[in-house]
């Protein structure tokens, strides 16, 4: 359990980095919720998050009419959930997109960092949000302590808002 705020945004890095992979939630032409996951590629401690993206995708295009984006960060086997609202844009930043480079992304930039498709997805975090669950004997305890007295749990684990 953390005791300061700057040990929350720690975990709070350490979280996501540790699971990687988020949904991507953002706001269609339409007005409509579009979510599809994407590769956390950096957490900087200042709270900002890149992304790699097509410069032509349709979350590109999307983020050009409405900047507002939510990102959800789930490992269901380590009990461990992220929650992050912010404002998000679309940059070209060559010397980023070297050092961020990895093997794997060739699949979708074929000509590598230089890619004219290649764009940085950059997310300065406004909300955050984590918990992080016991294992399944402390929800049995849990269920059998509120059965036998009548009070349901209280939050079982640690949540934090930042």
């Amino acid at each position: 359990m953390t005791d300061s705020p700057s040990a929350d945004l720690a975990r709070l890095a350490e979280l996501i980095r540790e699971i990687g992979i988020a949904l991507l939630t953002t706001v269609d032409e339409q007005g409509l919720l579009s979510t599809r996951p994407v590769q956390t590629m950096e957490y900087e401690s200042e709270g900002v998050l890149w992304f790699f993206t097509d410069w032509h995708s349709p979350k590109a295009n999307e983020l050009r009419q409405d900047r507002r984006v939510s990102l959800g960060y789930a490992n269901p086997a380590r009990h461990t959930y992220v929650a992050v609202s912010g404002l998000a844009s679309v940059v070209r930043d060559p010397a980023r997109a070297r050092r961020l480079w990895s093997p794997e992304q060739r699949a979708f930039y074929p000509e590598g960092p230089e890619d004219a498709r290649l764009a940085l997805l950059k997310v300065k975090i406004e909300q955050a949000e984590y918990w992080i669950a016991p294992g399944p004997s402390a929800y049995l305890f849990a269920a059998a302590k509120a059965a036998v007295t009548g009070t349901p749990a209280g939050t079982l684990g640690e949540n934090r808002k930042l």
